[in-house]
C-alpha cells in the first residue's frame, strides 16, 4: 500500500499516534503530547500560527481526554481551520501496554492501519507534491541557524520573525517554516538577522 501524502498538519495526541499515522502516510505530524498542550502555551501557539496559514486536521483519540484535547485546540483555533477527523470507539488494548486504558477503548495507535488509510484518503494530495517548499535542515545549517554558536538566539529571533513561539526545536520550527513561509520569505527574514 502506497503512503498518502497528505498536505495538511495532523496533529494527534502521543509519538506513539504519531508512528502510527506514519505507517500510512506521509506529512507533517504534530503532537499536543496528551495533556501537554494544556501547559505548553507555545504549542498551543503553533498550532494557532498554522492554521492562518492552511488548516490542520486534529485526530484524537475517542475517550475523555481525546474530547478534552480537541475541545481546547477548537477553543484556539477559528472551527473553519479545523479538519476534525475520529477513529470509531472500538474496545481493546494497544500491543504495548499491559492493559486497557481506562475507558477502554483502541486510541488512534492502535487503530487499523487499513481503517487509519482510509479515514485519511480523503485528505490526500495525488496530483500535488508533498511539501512545495524545498526548506531543509541543510538550509538552517547555512544560515547559521543549527550546529553553531548563537544558533538558538537566530531561531529564536527567526521564530519571532514568523509569529511563532521561542525555543521550538529545530525539527520543529522547520516544519511549521516549510508549511506558513514561502522559500523567498524564508531568506529574505534570514537576511534581516
Amino acid at each position: 500500500m502506497e503512503k498518502l501524502k497528505i498536505p495538511y498538519p495532523v496533529v494527534v495526541e502521543g509519538k506513539y499516534d504519531r508512528l502510527r499515522l506514519l505507517s500510512v502516510m506521509e506529512g507533517q505530524i504534530l503532537t499536543t503530547d496528551g495533556f501537554g498542550i494544556f501547559n505548553k502555551k507555545e504549542r498551543l501557539a503553533l498550532l494557532k500560527r498554522l492554521a492562518e496559514k492552511t488548516p490542520i486536521v486534529v485526530l484524537t483519540d475517542p475517550d475523555g481526554a481525546g474530547k478534552l484535547i480537541r475541545a481546547h485546540i477548537g477553543s484556539a483555533v477559528p472551527k473553519d481551520r479545523i479538519i476534525p477527523l475520529y477513529v470509531p470507539q472500538t474496545r481493546g488494548k494497544e500491543k504495548r501496554k499491559p492493559t486497557p486504558s481506562a475507558e477502554g477503548f483502541l486510541g488512534v495507535e492502535g487503530q487499523d492501519e487499513a481503517l487509519l488509510y482510509r479515514l485519511l484518503s480523503p485528505l490526500a494530495a495525488p496530483h500535488a507534491p508533498l511539501c512545495e517548499n524545498p526548506l531543509s535542515k541543510l538550509d538552517f545549517y547555512e544560515d547559521g541557524l543549527t550546529g553553531c554558536e548563537g544558533c538558538v538566539a537566530r531561531r529564536n529571533k527567526l521564530a519571532a520573525h514568523f509569529g511563532l513561539p521561542a525555543d521550538m526545536t529545530p525539527n520543529a520550527l522547520l516544519a511549521a517554516l516549510k508549511i506558513i513561509a514561502t522559500p523567498d520569505e524564508y531568506k529574505a527574514a534570514v537576511k534581516e538577522l
